[in-house]
């Protein structure tokens, strides 16, 4: 197996490989969400508030659609981690190419529907009539552009399963450059208006995209199906759709509790509207850190079930639940004190002091509960990289019925005050749920594989090979893909 540029993460101080590994994925997610930024700050100086609210106005129908795209694709790339750590090479070809099917069919539907359907989603959150045109406009193209979208998440998903964190990070460095040259000429030079920023962004995506499958096929050879691995395996993806549809579905259940808030904050004015859009934009760059370690959590510990490591799993949660503490105290801070000066990348606080205010308010009190965010993450993506998203995917139950509550009880008697509330209410119950989840889970495989609980949740390799050869197990050199096709099957147990 080429080790040109993959990462084996079932061996190694857990610590030092969790932030190597992440310190790339970190940087790439900063440079996807600078596509973001530099939409939202040329929409919102060069034309308006108003354009600013009805791009921001499509931010949850656009979380609902294409987070259910990349929960898919997350979920596919999970058995291809777990092959991986199983040293099974076969396993990982036939499972690439059950997800390139899958993600071409998926692709195709929901670019088909939801560009079709998207005026009737943006009414039906009712949405201001000042800003429907716009926000039409904008998300169609979106929605369009999926297959660009679900290229990407599942190039870069099976490349970060391989454990390369880092060549998917250098294509959306060289996107985030095209996206920027292309907002300015589309929306200054040629006067697109709002539907610039939306080719704009798609373009930038395809770049990255398809530097990913170029990087695949040259650098990965063991990936090239070989005789009768290439066609479409109904048994490889039917197990997928076990995995990537919960996951998908998730994200998409958890977009819904976002829809029915953004329903709630459209009844309170374009003012509003273009607070949370510009407070969002900020605060998903501060989460960029949250995203990073639950990426890196869900390859770490599918990679380590692939080699039945189970403790060493939960030490890298541990060491992942620390680094994330440390920083959200810091990220705290800084939006304590600096908020209004970044928030002015947005907006003009001289003409649209109103929403200055409200923008500040919103993103002091979404930062004050950023740990519970961190542990919705690292929780959730270690326990779908296991193979359990299913039951991973209440947690997002948890959450849309949380903001949903908020929507529809406080924010009609606390106004934009009770729409500050809907996400940490939704963390904090989604918590609830994941810890207890996370505990079950561990224990349930640890009974199901077998496996003793370790002194610090680490051997030394010779002693696990000691400790397999008595058990009459395999060790960890020898391991399968664990959930899929073997008797140790994640799907069944559940």
């Amino acid at each position: 197996m080429s080790r040109t540029i993959t990462r084996d993460l079932t061996k190694g101080r857990p610590l030092s490989l969790i932030l190597s590994f992440t310190l790339p994925l970190l940087f790439g997610f900063l440079f996807q969400q600078f596509y973001s930024f530099v939409d939202t700050a040329i929409v919102g100086k060069y034309l308006g508030a108003a354009k600013l609210a009805a791009v921001g106005d499509t931010g949850s129908i656009n979380f609902l659609v294409l987070g259910f795209c990349q929960g898919a694709c997350a979920g596919f790339s999970i058995p291809i981690a777990q092959a991986f750590g199983a040293r099974d090479e076969r396993e990982m070809r036939r499972c690439v190419s059950a997800s390139v099917y899958l993600s071409a069919a998926v692709s195709l539907v929901m670019a088909v529907l939801t560009s079709l359907l998207c005026p009737a989603m943006l009414r039906l959150m009712n949405t201001p009539e000042a800003i429907i045109s716009d926000a039409v406009s904008y998300i169609r193209i979106i929605f369009i552009g999926i297959p660009v979208t679900i290229l990407y998440n599942m190039a870069s998903g099976i490349l970060r399963s391989l454990g390369d964190s880092k060549t998917p990070v250098f294509f959306l460095v060289v996107a985030s450059l095209v996206n920027v040259a292309l907002d300015l000429f589309f929306i200054i030079c040629l006067k697109l208006d709002v539907a610039g920023a939306a080719l704009a962004t798609l373009i930038s995506q395809l770049v990255s995209g398809v530097g990913c499958v170029i990087v695949l096929r040259r650098n990965f050879p063991m990936l090239t199906s070989g005789k009768g691995e290439g066609g479409p395996d109904l048994k490889r993806m039917k197990e997928l759709l076990l995995v990537g549809l919960p996951m998908g579905l998730q994200y998409s259940i958890t977009a819904v509790g976002s829809v029915i808030v953004q329903w709630s904050v459209n009844g309170l004015g374009v003012a509003a509207v273009a607070a949370i859009a510009a407070a969002g934009k900020l605060s998903i760059f501060f989460c960029c850190v949250f995203d990073a370690l639950a990426t890196t959590m869900a390859t770490y510990a599918g990679q380590n079930m692939g080699a039945r490591d189970v403790d060493r799993i939960d030490l890298g949660l541990k060491n992942a639940a620390v680094i994330g503490s440390i920083y959200s105290a810091l990220a705290f801070l800084v939006i304590w004190f600096f908020s209004p000066a970044l928030l002015s990348l947005f907006v003009d606080a001289g003409t649209e002091a109103e929403v200055m205010d409200m923008a500040v308010t919103y993103i002091r009190i979404n930062g004050a509960f950023y740990i519970p965010l961190l542990f919705v993450n690292i929780l959730r993506l270690s326990i779908q990289g296991m193979g359990y998203t299913r039951v991973a995917m209440l947690a997002g139950v948890f959450e849309m019925v949380a903001r949903t509550a908020v929507a529809l009880f406080l924010v009609p008697v606390m106004g934009f005050a009770g729409a500050c509330l809907a996400n940490p209410a939704a963390w904090i119950m989604a918590d609830l749920f994941l810890f207890p989840c996370y505990a079950f889970v561990i224990r349930a495989v640890r009974e199901r594989l077998h496996v003793p609980v370790r002194s610090h949740g680490l051997l030394h390799h010779k002693e696990a090979e000691h400790a397999s050869a008595a058990s009459g197990r395999p060790s960890w050199k020898h391991g399968r893909t664990v959930g899929y096709g073997d008797r140790y099957s994640a799907t069944e147990a559940r």
